[in-house]
């Protein structure tokens, strides 16, 4: 089995259970310095960003399925990075698109959002998939956390 970070439309649990039945669910982790890129059709990626952080889920995934989770990524390529989950930092495989492409649609934001919705991600960074941008923040409130 292998730890896989889904941070694009795989955060919905049922598309994941559908596609991976054996996948197991892990938690909610944070990937820091990096920022999500949502591009046309829904697809996502992520670029190197020391201000912000990109929200997933982490799932436990059975070598046989991740051929299928590479199928769906197309042409994306698959890293192993180090993610933070509550219990502490844990290498996890991802996939990362290549190339801009075309700017997304709101109904692409929109399934997105509903994805991350269901996986039960914090209301601001729903905000941020949503927007394309962070949500506002308080005053005196800080940028983001340190790593742990």
């Amino acid at each position: 089995m292998a730890l896989y970070f889904a941070y694009g439309l795989m955060l919905d649990p049922a598309r994941m259970a559908t596609l991976c039945p054996q996948a197991q669910w892990v938690g909610i982790a944070r990937l820091p310095r990096h920022r999500l890129l949502v591009l046309a059709g829904g697809q996502t990626s992520i670029v190197r960003d020391p201000r912000r952080e990109v929200l997933g889920v982490v799932f436990d995934v059975p070598f046989g399925e991740m051929t299928i989770l590479d199928r769906q990524a197309g042409r994306a390529q698959k890293i192993n990075q180090p993610v933070i989950l509550p219990g502490g930092a844990k290498r996890a495989l991802l996939h990362v698109a290549q190339g801009a492409g075309q700017a997304p649609s709101p109904e692409d934001r929109r399934q997105l959002a509903k994805a991350a919705r269901s996986a039960g991600l914090a209301d601001a960074y729903l905000y941020e998939i949503e927007h394309g941008e962070p949500a506002p923040r308080k005053p005196g409130a800080p940028m983001f956390r340190a790593p742990l």
